[in-house]
């Protein structure tokens, strides 16, 4: 678990080891908390840290919201209560392919080797909570989550450069949130546009197999891999979806903030619905992209038949040519074939010359004839 205590441009930060420490940080006179921890440590440590957000704000987490923080299968959700706000937040992560997984992790794949592309193996959408409180935050990360530090570097870093700018003013615009709810929305909103470097692997992947499908020459066999994908792109979509929904009624309470007069709170108020708006239409973008990337690929599949059923035809239509060709030819030898011991021709030198002249002449009229009505050229030309 670690502590940040967060005030205009001053961030103090405690480390993972000495809990009862830092949890005895009281609230800064003017900023707010942020306790940030794993889901494991949240478990084994609930009584203290239900105790603590007594103390601090008087109010613990309900039983239910435990529960919803505890679950590593919760969907994308958002709930309230008098005291805070709760939201479950599906992450779009890329893990990495060095970090374990756990058993009470749920991706988009099955446990084990599957046929997909490399880059749906790594696609990690563990929850992360948050109760969103008036001065303190409280996130619940998974255990092999690096959304947490990779968050808390820049904030570090923000409030670096701040203390060089001397600059208390703008604390909001370098990095450094102003209330817990905008700390919040900042998590989501890096959450959200990690996604973007998945989606270009994940787009390149695709755009491969469609040239692929598409190429009239290929014989294309990663059928289980591209369903794989398909399937992985429905469950982005749902998950988007479920993240839209949650961000969406989170954003509708703001309407039923009691936010005094004070020029300074109406303009934090309201940098909290843009970057609310701003979240939304990043999820938005992804959804966009998620159904892009599946009329794309129901697109080249599509077209993918139509070719092999183009090429069916053109083989049947010039087998067919070559079998009417041939068959007046069948005919000939037939009739001279038969064991009749009286036929013209029959007994004449010159017979077996001018029946294969004419034979030959029957080929090139009907083969001439066929290619002036196209019966022999490909459909791709």
């Amino acid at each position: 678990m670690r502590v940040f205590s967060i005030t205009g441009n001053r961030v103090q930060a405690w480390p993972s080891q000495g809990l009862d420490t830092a949890l005895q940080e009281a609230l800064p006179a003017r900023g707010f908390l942020w306790l940030a921890c794993s889901r494991s440590h949240f478990e084994q440590h609930l009584p203290v840290i239900q105790a603590r957000l007594q103390q601090l704000t008087g109010q613990p987490l309900v039983d239910l919201h435990v529960s919803d923080l505890l679950n590593s299968q919760l969907p994308s959700r958002y709930d309230f209560t008098s005291h805070y706000d709760l939201l479950v937040f599906r992450r779009l992560a890329q893990q990495s392919a060095a970090t374990p997984r756990h058993s009470n992790t749920q991706t988009t794949h099955a446990p084990g080797k599957r046929p997909g592309p490399p880059i749906l193996q790594r696609i990690d959408t563990s929850p992360v909570g948050f109760a969103v409180f008036e001065r303190v935050l409280l996130s619940v990360h998974p255990d092999d989550c690096a959304v947490r530090e990779a968050y808390a570097s820049r904030l570090l870093s923000a409030a670096g450069d701040m203390a060089l700018a001397h600059d208390p003013r703008s604390a909001g615009a370098r990095g450094i949130p102003l209330s817990p709810a905008d700390m919040m929305l900042r998590i989501v909103s890096q959450m959200v546009d990690a996604y973007l470097d998945l989606r270009r692997e994940l787009s390149r992947q695709l755009d491969h197999w469609q040239a692929e499908l598409i190429h009239p020459g290929a014989r294309f066999r990663r059928w289980d891999a591209l369903l794989q994908a398909r399937l992985a792109l429905h469950q982005l979509e749902d998950l988007c979806d479920d993240q839209h929904t949650a961000m969406l009624n989170w954003n509708e309470t703001l309407d039923d903030w009691v936010v005094s007069d004070d020029p300074a709170a109406l303009r934090e108020h309201e940098l909290l619905r843009v970057r609310c708006r701003d979240v939304l239409e990043h999820i938005d973008r992804v959804v966009h992209h998620v159904r892009r990337l599946e009329h794309n690929t129901e697109t080249a599949v599509q077209m993918h038949f139509n070719a092999q059923g183009n090429r069916t035809n053109d083989i049947m239509r010039t087998l067919t040519a070559l079998t009417a060709i041939f068959l007046p030819l069948n005919l000939i030898a037939a009739v001279f074939g038969m064991n009749f011991e009286f036929m013209p021709w029959l007994h004449t030198a010159s017979a077996f010359w001018w029946t294969l002249g004419g034979m030959a002449a029957v080929a090139t009229t009907l083969g001439l004839v066929f290619w002036r009505k196209r019966y022999l050229a490909r459909t791709g030309d």
